[in-house]
């Protein structure tokens, strides 16, 4: 499991006093980014390659408050990965300064070519570092069809 912890600044709090659910995703983020790092996906290796990730879906679940003044700490295991990288599952989980599991996300997504803006999977050798990624017990293999288990379509505005 890797692991992050942040000092909840007084930027990151809403109306409520609480931590905002903006600073949630950011937080994910961060830890994204790091675990990303420090795995191999560097930013200079992604741009290397012509590579961005995209996220199709967050879906959080709140569970208890945290505020300013704690630290929290998030968790990535990674719950899926295809057999040619092109989609990834993260699971996050957030604690406060006692353990306690604050919230939970579920984050899908993919690879895009930066030139081609279309989904692609990834080169061989950063494939075989997501072997090392740490996963949860529930690790699945996804397909495409994985990508659209929510089904949801975009539906236009007539203007």
């Amino acid at each position: 499991m890797y692991k992050k912890q942040f000092e909840i600044r007084w930027s990151d709090i809403d109306a409520n006093r609480h931590l905002a659910n903006s600073a949630y995703i950011n937080f994910m983020s961060h830890t994204r980014t790091a675990f990303l790092h420090e795995h191999g996906f560097s930013l200079s290796e992604l741009v290397k390659e012509g590579l961005g990730p995209v996220v199709f879906h967050e879906h959080v679940h709140y569970f208890k408050e945290t505020f300013l003044g704690y630290p929290v700490t998030v968790t990535l295991e990674v719950s899926g990965l295809s057999e040619d990288g092109m989609f990834f599952k993260f699971d996050h989980n957030f604690y406060n300064h006692k353990g306690e599991n604050l919230a939970f996300c579920e984050i899908f997504g993919a690879w895009i070519d930066l030139n081609s803006r279309k989904l692609t999977n990834l080169p061989d050798d950063l494939l075989e570092l997501t072997k090392s990624f740490p996963k949860t017990v529930d690790f699945k293999i996804l397909t495409k069809e994985d990508s659209r288990k929510h089904n949801r379509t975009p539906k236009n505005l007539s203007l």
